[in-house]
């Protein structure tokens, strides 16, 4: 049985952070670093740490802004990170309830009732916890009576989850699935490293998955997709649970993620453009039948030398949307939101594709077509 993307659901932070005010409050933090170590910067023991600007990160990245679950603690030079009131076990969880949203937020465009859903899949690059899975949280919420399970692949997550929900469409395990990506991303950023403290932004978004028979009109059809992932730590996160027992323990810093972009820029773009032009190939498709691609959100020189590099042409921005300056990277979210955001215009017949890319490496790709 066929399966259909047949509906999607998006949840923001309230908070948006610009460049200049992220800007503004690092530049603060480094004039106050670099003045309480003058004499050690002065005798050369200690780096001096530079300014940023608003032009080099937009220039950098194509960031703006990005939403954030606490937007007064990341701007306190004090602090500069989330700060996340604890809630007791009986309440519902921060990540839950973000991903509760976004899954509502599919259901009532479907017209679904919860009890409609067979399934739920959450998948982010980090979790709140270990366990109870956070899937089970939001299956409990929605009173969803299947079942659900969580899974990570970095800021391939949602598109992983997704194909996770074809297959068992496809298999006859389910016939609607709940694909949840709720990517509170800040807290796993150091707001005081100039290269990247400008990454990340918090969303969360959903997608509903159903056999072809069950979604009735309307939606996207699945065609193909395919999933590639390749070892590397040039993108790499070493928070855990055992960082506690490590002897000695590593400092907080140590556990934040951090990157090689120049390195990830140079090995990625090639990878993913060459997976998608293969994966067109052997579904006896090119570009050309791409209307449009919806490309992870991570950085925008990325996204536009892949595009080009699988239309092999100059290409018009809506035929590769750009939710950066809005969004920032949102992680296993960034191709879906790119969805969301930008699915209009498509007549019955036409087709796009949907990719991620990132940490391990990992690549997934899902190939669509408008349905009428």
């Amino acid at each position: 049985m066929a399966a259909v993307i047949r509906s999607s659901g998006l949840w923001t932070p309230d908070a948006s952070i610009s460049n200049d005010e992220l800007v503004a409050c690092f530049n603060a933090y480094v004039e106050a670093y670099n003045a309480e170590h003058a004499d050690a910067i002065e005798r050369g023991t200690v780096e001096p740490k530079n300014p940023s600007s608003s032009g080099f990160i937009e220039k950098a990245s194509g960031i703006k802004a990005r939403y954030c679950i606490d937007k007064a603690g990341v701007l306190d030079i004090s602090r500069m990170r989330p700060r996340v009131e604890p809630r007791p076990n009986e309440a519902l969880s921060l990540m839950a309830e973000a991903g509760l949203a976004a899954a509502g937020q599919a259901l009532d465009t479907a017209g679904r009732d919860p009890q409609d859903v067979d399934a739920v899949i959450c998948s982010a690059t980090s979790m709140q916890r270990t366990y109870p899975c956070m899937a089970i949280e939001i299956q409990q919420a929605l009173g969803i009576s299947g079942f659900g399970y969580d899974m990570s692949v970095a800021c391939s997550s949602g598109t992983f989850g997704l194909i996770n929900a074809i297959n068992m469409i496809e298999t006859g395990m389910a016939r609607s699935v709940l694909v949840v990506v709720p990517e509170i991303t800040t807290p796993q950023l150091n707001f005081r490293d100039r290269d990247s403290h400008f990454i990340f932004g918090d969303v969360s978004v959903a997608l509903l998955v159903e056999a072809e028979d069950y979604a009735g009109d309307g939606g996207w059809r699945i065609l193909g997709r395919t999933m590639k992932t390749q070892f590397s730590n040039n993108i790499r996160s070493n928070f855990g649970f055992l960082n506690a027992s490590e002897d000695p323990e590593p400092s907080f810093e140590d556990r934040y993620f951090v990157q090689e972009g120049r390195k990830v820029f140079k090995e990625v773009c090639p990878m993913v453009a060459e997976l998608i032009l293969d994966q067109l190939s052997g579904m006896n498709l090119s570009s050309a039948d791409m209307k449009r691609l919806w490309l992870h959100q991570a950085n925008i020189n990325m996204n536009m030398m892949i595009a080009r590099k699988v239309f092999d042409r100059e290409f018009d921005e809506s035929e590769a949307p750009v939710i950066l300056d809005e969004f920032a990277n949102t992680a296993g979210a960034g191709s879906l939101v790119a969805f969301h955001r930008h699915n209009d215009g498509f007549d019955a017949g036409d087709k796009g594709l949907i990719c991620s890319f990132g940490a391990g490496y990992s690549v997934g790709s899902v190939v669509i077509e408008k349905r009428p």
